[in-house]
């Protein structure tokens, strides 16, 4: 956790004189703001405040913590100002954590780019599916979500991409090519966990939205929570799967894959950056977000062909 983080977040609700204030000040979710303030009780072993349904007051102990905290959070930003005074070159590390998929096709391929920009940033990545008790532990959690999602987080949308039916082509000769919606059931499908519990039932919706969503009752041949994994699969002819376009583009280009139902999808996702604050973003965390969002929708754009839909991102 950060502490220093901590410290600012106690400070502002402690001068903001509550949890929903200081949350709008600092641009967070309240609960956000509840989670910081009881880390850094837990830390020090202390209760610095007490919360009533109306009110929250300093604790003796709070009073003299807040007393020191402004003091060094006045010497932090001094040090700060005085190091970006001697520089212009960002550097330093930032912490992400992001889902695995994402990892290996979005920000792997980056990486050599965004370092000859800015040689003196490290990237610290941790791979695995986010939790609500990761936000705050990182300086960016990255968030795969459908359409619809309404977190009570700081979040940006960094690319946004259609859920693409899509088989190889040594799959499609064995198999044949599906027509309509209702041909997947006739096939070996590669389904996300999450269809699991729905009774294997796929949905795919028109993208020009001229039609009611179709429901497809399907036996998987493969179940998996893991994007990777089905995709994969997908590739070396297992089955039929649903995959985000941006991960597939390459493939599509390449011959790899082969679009199924270009009509049809299963509906649109969005990746998120989210972050604690947007108000004590260091510049190298911006740099990242920035180059990220801007590179990504760039990069996705020149490898879908013609004719495979882009989202426009909302920034």
């Amino acid at each position: 956790m950060d502490r220093l983080l901590t410290m600012r977040v106690f400070q502002s609700v402690a001068d903001e004189g509550g949890f929903s204030a200081a949350a709008r000040k600092l641009d967070m979710s309240v609960p956000t703001v509840t989670r910081l303030v009881a880390d850094l009780e837990q830390h020090l072993g202390t209760r610095l405040m007490q919360r009533t349904t109306r009110s929250v007051t300093l604790t003796e102990a709070g009073e003299a913590y807040l007393q020191r905290v402004r003091g060094i959070l006045v010497e932090v930003d001094d040090a700060f100002s005085m190091a970006q005074a001697h520089t212009a070159e960002l550097s330093g590390l930032v912490r992400v954590l992001m889902p695995p998929v994402f990892a290996e096709h979005i920000l792997a391929p980056l990486v050599t780019e965004f370092h000859q920009i800015y040689p003196k940033v490290s990237i610290e990545v941790v791979v695995e599916s986010s939790t609500e008790a990761a936000l705050g532990e990182y300086d960016i959690t990255f968030v795969s979500a459908a359409e619809g999602y309404d977190a009570n987080v700081i979040a940006r949308p960094i690319v946004s991409t259609y859920g693409m039916v899509c088989a190889s082509p040594r799959y499609l000769e064995q198999h044949g090519t599906p027509r309509t919606p209702q041909d997947l059931a006739q096939h070996q499908m590669l389904l996300r966990s999450y269809a699991f519990a729905r009774g294997y039932m796929l949905r795919l919706r028109r993208i020009d939205n001229t039609r009611p969503e179709e429901e497809v009752l399907v036996t998987p041949l493969l179940v998996a929570n893991h994007t990777g994994t089905l995709l994969r699969a997908t590739l070396d002819g297992a089955g039929i799967s649903a995959q985000p376009s941006d991960l597939i583009a390459r493939a599509l280009c390449e011959g790899q894959l082969v679009q199924l139902l270009p009509e049809w999808t299963t509906g649109v996702f969005t990746l998120y950056a989210t972050m604690p604050s947007r108000q004590f973003m260091p510049a190298r965390v911006r740099a990242l977000l920035d180059f990220l969002a801007e590179n990504t929708n760039r990069s996705v754009s020149g490898l879908l062909p013609f004719g495979v839909p882009s989202v426009a991102l909302k920034n």
